[in-house]
């Protein structure tokens, strides 16, 4: 087995993956010490979020006829101008909107799209081209690029998604900082880690497991030590998702060294009764962005927070016979903020006299560019090494 190959199939208990650097002294901050530490938190809607039915083109006789019993309709939605609302579920984001603290991008996709959730899904994760395929995420290799610890990427949830997973360093997924810390301290692992010494370290894959558990060890020491700094009450929906928002706030507040955190949840795939599973959805998320917003505000943090949320595709514009939709292609990408340079509606809206060969929006805006802008403008790296490429760079940051 290739080193590499074994490191990713290398997991150590519940909640928490990590793959191996070496280990460095920690270092604790507190919150005082990071005024202007910049962090993007990254939600995924995965199933395909309808951005048609989120962002509204309420006045598009087109969008009312292709969705006859589907589309909103102007009690059903937040106005935003004349021809754009929000869905009525998002009403925290129509608060944050109504403060310019929200950038809506429209039409965000990639050339030759894929409509399958898996491959999609890897393209957003990696950065690829459509026929490309790539074994590392474009937050992976901004670790590998620009930090020494994998906790400088964080993904609150059990198992680390494709994004975070870089050729030298992988960022932590981890549910519960306690839990992590717990298992760690079991006597097995600690025995393990007790007898670890140079010789084994040198080996191939047993060396790397060994330094995989040190880094373990380590790590889950200083985000649990660290994490108990702030322990919010700000009160939360009780939602799994609100949930680990909260997390992330603790995380935030604390002064946990960490540059990216990355959440999803699930769900979207509307392919049939759209209307009542996407509205719970949306609710859930909004009211739980709404709070995570209200805590980082209430600790200075938001202004040096940036959240960006994306669905791995969007809708087909027309419904289908079950009163859903089916696969789509461009879609809106929400950036929230407390420094945005551009906020409100950034770009044009969907066209939807002009889609393509399938009946999707067709994208103006390819999703790189977001990356691009994040990683140059507000990161303060050198995007184009960490995307094999150069994309244009937006204005919302």
């Amino acid at each position: 087995m290739r080193r590499r190959d074994f490191l990713k199939q290398s997991v150590f208990a519940s909640g928490m993956t990590l793959v191996p650097s070496f280990l460095k002294g920690m270092e604790f901050l507190s919150p005082e010490q990071l005024s202007g530490y910049k962090n993007v938190i990254i939600i995924q809607l995965s199933g395909g979020n309808d951005g048609l039915n989120t962002i509204i083109p309420i006045s598009n006789d087109i969008y009312h006829r292709l969705r006859p019993s589907i589309a909103k309709k102007s009690d059903q939605t937040l106005a935003i101008t004349n021809d754009l609302a929000f869905n009525l579920n998002l009403k925290p984001l129509k608060e944050l909107y109504d403060k310019g603290e929200v950038s809506i991008i429209n039409n965000v996709g990639y050339p030759n799209p894929n409509r399958s959730h898996f491959r999609s899904t890897d393209i957003w994760q990696t950065a690829s081209n459509t026929n490309e395929y790539l074994s590392t995420g474009w937050v992976g290799r901004y670790l590998d690029a620009n930090c020494q610890h994998p906790y400088q990427a964080i993904e609150v949830d059990t198992s680390l998604s494709l994004a975070l997973k870089g050729n030298s360093i992988n960022g932590i997924a981890v549910s519960d900082p306690r839990q992590l810390y717990r298992t760690t301290r079991e006597p097995f692992f600690k025995d393990i880690v007790g007898h670890a010494h140079k010789e084994m370290l040198d080996e191939d894959n047993q060396g790397y497991l060994y330094k995989t558990m040190l880094e373990t060890y380590s790590s889950a020491s200083y985000i649990h030590e660290t994490s108990k700094i702030y322990i919010t009450d700000t009160e939360y929906p009780q939602t799994k998702f609100a949930k680990n928002l909260k997390t992330i706030a603790d995380f935030i507040v604390s002064g946990l060294k960490t540059r990216v955190y990355y959440s999803s949840l699930g769900g979207f795939d509307s392919h049939v009764n759209q209307l009542n599973s996407q509205d719970r959805l949306l609710k859930v998320y909004s009211e739980a962005i709404g709070a995570l917003v209200k805590d980082l505000k209430k600790n200075d943090r938001f202004k040096d927070t940036l959240i960006l949320t994306f669905s791995e595709f969007g809708r087909r514009v027309k419904q289908n016979g079950s009163r859903g939709t089916d696969h789509g292609a461009a879609n809106n990408v929400i950036a929230i903020g407390g420094s945005l340079k551009r906020a409100g509606v950034y770009n044009e809206l969907p066209n939807l006299s002009n889609l393509d060969e399938n009946g999707d929006l067709r994208f103006t805006v390819d999703f790189r560019s977001i990356y691009a802008t994040i990683l140059g403008n507000w990161l303060q790296v050198k995007d184009h090494t960490i995307l094999n490429q150069n994309f244009k760079k937006l204005e919302f940051i």
